[in-house]
């Protein structure tokens, strides 16, 4: 950052640690690499079959396309979810600049990833911003869903249980917190 500042250059995120902020795009992108990817696999070898059990009835693979968010919820709403989620990127951007904590920052990645996984579904997957979201994992009293959806359920147990520790986005991290990374300089 000081660098850029003698050279007259700003920074893109202003104040923002390029570790984390490459840590956070990190996690985003192969989290959304590999929800794209299994969709792709996904559609080429279930597209009009039928489930495929691979635990008995417990883990099955069946191709469904949701036009709504998880457990039902807003059925036919991609326009809403589309823009919802558009709204999200935003925020996480905007937020990830001042995040100082190596936790916090896979939390944000991992949303960040699954968020763009269904936005591109929605966004190219059919008419644009109302396309469909491809979900295939399929568990006994759950709803149908994807890789992308994982990541965001892991980051919310991840933000639920950094909120328990006291551990903050944004102070830096003590000796104690982020497995005294901040020590070490990662």
């Amino acid at each position: 950052m000081h660098d850029l500042q003698t050279e007259g250059r700003t920074a893109l995120i202003l104040g923002a640690s390029w570790p984390i902020v490459r840590r956070v795009a990190i996690t985003a992108w192969v989290v959304w690499l590999c929800d794209l990817l299994s969709k792709t696999v996904v559609l080429h070898f279930l597209e009009g079959k039928s489930s495929q059990h691979l635990l008995g009835s417990f883990l099955q693979l069946n191709l469904t396309r949701n036009s709504g968010a998880a457990f039902s919820f807003a059925p036919g709403g991609t326009v809403f979810l589309t823009s919802f989620a558009l709204i999200v990127v935003a925020v996480i951007i905007f937020v990830m600049g001042k995040v100082k904590s190596n936790w916090w920052a896979i939390t944000l990645g991992l949303v960040l990833g699954g968020t763009l996984g269904n936005l591109t579904d929605r966004i190219f997957r059919g008419n644009p911003l109302k396309g469909e979201v491809i979900d295939w994992i399929q568990l006994p009293m759950w709803p149908v869903f994807n890789l992308a959806d994982s990541a965001i359920v892991i980051a919310a147990v991840f933000a639920v249980v950094l909120s328990f520790k006291n551990i903050s986005p944004t102070s830096p991290p003590t000796m104690n917190d982020d497995d005294k990374e901040s020590h070490d300089g990662a």
